[in-house]
């Protein structure tokens, strides 16, 4: 075990204290009162990922994210908990993020990912000696490290590494220059190289602009430190690699050839684990059939196979549902498994007797852990719980851990012992038991068109049977996600402010089958604002929601719909539009999906304006928006650029409609400052209040 340091042991003997004091408190009969959620408690929660079993199986490495609200960032740590859950020491401490925790087959070392400051700049790997004393930094690559793995003797690492890209500042400061003038190169002052772009998909949220080289596979010798590329970055773009059981080989995804880059669809390979060896490429779709998903190609306990996820098309790339596929590590026909479960899969992965495939099922509002014999046979669930599992990792000896979340409780690190979950770690514990939340309740109801519509509903915390309340329609985005039952900090934010709110899996969904995901299909905006009318219908025909105040909103794909749903209903007084867009042609070639147009819609000079037209109908005819309605996005959001949200701005304020355009500086797709997100809450919380309670004061509609 590690040589805890004083800080850990304070830390430790801290939390006792604390909880013994707790627990005085109950035995006293004087347990602290429960009250709402407010928004000055969005980042008191702390977000548990990348759960890895030591190879002795005593222990469970993880990461956990904090917020520092003062310093206005977020932190991520790796920690690990004892497999009896009685020991849980936090391993960093540094400001820096560390990510990717991974023990040494061995035994030996604890490595993870970080740019914490060393003898090199850029994404490293620290190591941690399990004999005691800190992290070192072990490596000093120039390139853009993104993944990493030991090989089974410990004496390799496979690593995913792209060279640095001379355009980007972030790459000049890692290499240890100044940006020049305007972000770019050189010396301060120093004009920036101008971008040259040469690929057919060119823009990437958070990447930015595409004009680095494609990722190679590496393999780094642990003793020598020598590093050698395994795959060329000249006509191949390399992925997921994992070794083989005996380390002699490695298996990954990848696309190369002329046109490539204008699909996305992966091959599975493997080769050997030595320089000079050339891949073989195993399944061969090509762009327009089936093709396998970003998640790896795992090895079969004894290396003969390979378990991968299978998707269906490329022309159906936004809804495909995952699928079971197994093919021989030699080469031959790939063997679909569990071929008629007509739901999502993901996570793969062989059980240690290489019997069965284990793997993770998004299934109507629930994800849960199954099985399926290898050779054919029932998919097992083997626990529903009460909630979402959303990460499953197997030891060596065969015991499991997951993550796990439900509606009142935040994702923490479980065991799965006889299709029981049996807790590890309490990170959210004290948090939680503060609060009063409002139930989570399910609910079915018939759309007009005849499709059954299932969705979630939250009520106030204080909810009165039979009183009728503002309800806010919040729509997730996607398409191809859910809302499940894990605990939503926004949903039960709103509901401590009065409202009910409403989160329904419209058609595109995942959870429902492959039919109800790909129902929407270059028809944006029509068959899933019928689903969500019917919901609102439903919760006003039970006397739930008030009729006459009813919001709206979401981000993303839920953006999308709600400026849709604006313009076809005008039942609704307020809205927010966050990341959206209401006229796709405008973003061709802005925005990074030019795959997916070109698939199921088509470019405009085939396909003629009538498709573009049709899912464009917000935009066309805002001239039927009565809804006062909040834009917000961030500035370099190359996602669904900033554009959709002014274009719909501009169009409701040329039409005297009241709007405000909201936009986060240096902010991608997803808002990662602390301090934005609480705003962006705030400003959903004074908007709708504004509108849905007759001008409350801002004060009151933020739970101040």
């Amino acid at each position: 075990m590690f040589c805890a340091t004083i800080y850990i042991m304070r830390t430790l003997r801290t939390l006792r204290i604390a909880a013994a004091l707790f627990a005085a408190s109950v035995a006293l009969g004087q347990p602290a009162a429960k009250r709402p959620i407010r928004v000055d408690d969005m980042h008191r929660f702390h977000d548990v990922r990348d759960l890895q079993i030591s190879p002795d199986g005593k222990w469970v490495a993880y990461t956990l994210s904090t917020v520092d609200t003062s310093a206005d960032k977020s932190d991520t740590d790796v920690w690990m908990v004892s497999w009896d859950g009685a020991q849980n020491l936090r391993v960093t401490s540094s400001p820096e993020n560390e990510n990717a925790p991974r023990w040494s087959p061995d035994g030996r070392y604890l490595s993870f990912l970080s740019s914490r400051p060393g003898k090199a700049k850029g994404n490293q790997i620290w190591l941690l000696d399990r004999n005691g004393g800190e992290a070192q930094q072990f490596t000093d690559f120039k390139g853009r490290l993104s993944f990493y793995e030991w090989s089974p003797d410990s004496k390799k690492l496979l690593l995913l590494m792209a060279d640095r890209d001379a355009n980007d500042p972030n790459d000049a400061a890692a290499d240890g220059e100044q940006p020049g003038g305007g972000g770019g190169r050189g010396a301060p002052g120093k004009a920036p190289k101008p971008i040259v772009i040469d690929r057919y998909k060119f823009k990437q949220d958070i990447q930015g602009y595409l004009t680095q080289a494609l990722p190679r596979i590496y393999l780094f010798d642990v003793a020598t430190k020598k590093t050698e590329p395994l795959t060329s970055a000249e006509n191949m773009e390399a992925a997921s690699p994992a070794w083989s059981p005996d380390g002699k080989s490695i298996s990954f995804l990848g696309k190369e050839g002329k046109d490539s880059e204008r699909y996305n669809t992966w091959n599975v390979y493997t080769m050997e684990a030595r320089a000079g060896t050339v891949g073989r490429q195993l399944t061969h779709y090509d762009g327009i059939r089936a093709s396998a998903s970003r998640g790896r190609a795992e090895w079969s306990p004894d290396g003969s196979r390979l378990v991968y996820l299978q998707s269906s098309g490329a022309k159906q790339g936004a809804y495909n549902m995952n699928r079971l596929a197994v093919i021989p590590a030699a080469g031959g026909e790939p063997r679909l498994i569990a071929g008629k479960f007509d739901r999502g899969v993901n996570s793969p992965r062989f059980s240690t007797d290489g019997s069965a495939v284990l793997f993770l099922v998004a299934d109507d509002r629930w994800e849960y852990p199954a099985s399926v014999p290898v050779n054919g046979g029932p998919v097992h669930g083997m626990v529903r719980g009460s909630g979402m599992i959303t990460s499953l990792e197997q030891g060596k000896d065969g015991r499991i851990a997951l993550l796990s979340a439900s509606d009142t409780s935040q994702g923490e690190v479980y065991a799965l012992e006889d299709s029981t979950l049996r807790k590890l770690t309490h990170h959210n514990d004290a948090a939680m038991a503060e609060f009063k939340l409002g139930a989570t309740e399910e609910f079915s109801c018939k759309a007009k068109d005849g499709n059954e519509v299932h969705g979630l509903v939250v009520k106030p915390p204080d909810y009165e049977p039979g009183k009728k309340y503002p309800a806010l329609l919040r729509i997730h985005g996607g398409p191809n996600g859910q809302d499940g039952h894990s605990f939503s900090f926004e949903r039960q934010l709103f509901a401590a402010n009065g409202y009910v709110v409403v989160a329904v899996n419209y058609r595109g969904s995942a959870g429902r089958g492959e039919d109800y995901q790909v129902a929407i299909s270059a028809d944006w905006g029509n068959k899933e604002i019928v689903d969500l009318q019917a919901a609102m219908d439903y919760v006003v025909s039970i006397g739930l929601a008030d009729p006459d105040r009813l919001g709206v909103g979401g981000w993303s794909y839920g953006g999308i719909l709600t400026d849709a749903m604006i313009a076809k209903d005008h039942r609704f007084k307020a809205a927010t539009s966050g990341a959206g867009t209401a006229f796709p042609i405008a973003l061709y070639g802005v925005d990074q999906y030019i795959i997916q147009y070109d698939e199921e819609i088509g470019p405009p000079w085939k396909v003629g304006l009538e498709p573009w037209a049709r899912i464009s109908y917000a935009f066309l005819h805002a001239d039927q928006i009565r809804t006062p309605t909040l834009f917000m996005g961030g500035e370099k959001d190359f996602n669904v650029p900033l554009v959709g949200g002014e274009q719909m701005y501009q169009a409701l304020r040329s039409l005297g409609v009241p709007t405000q355009l909201v936009i986060y500086p240096g902010q991608f797709h997803g808002i990662a400052r602390p301090s934005y997100q609480k705003d962006r809450m705030e400003r959903y919380l004074a908007w709708y209040a504004k509108y849905l309670k007759g001008g409350e004061a801002a004060a009151t509609a933020a739970g101040q």
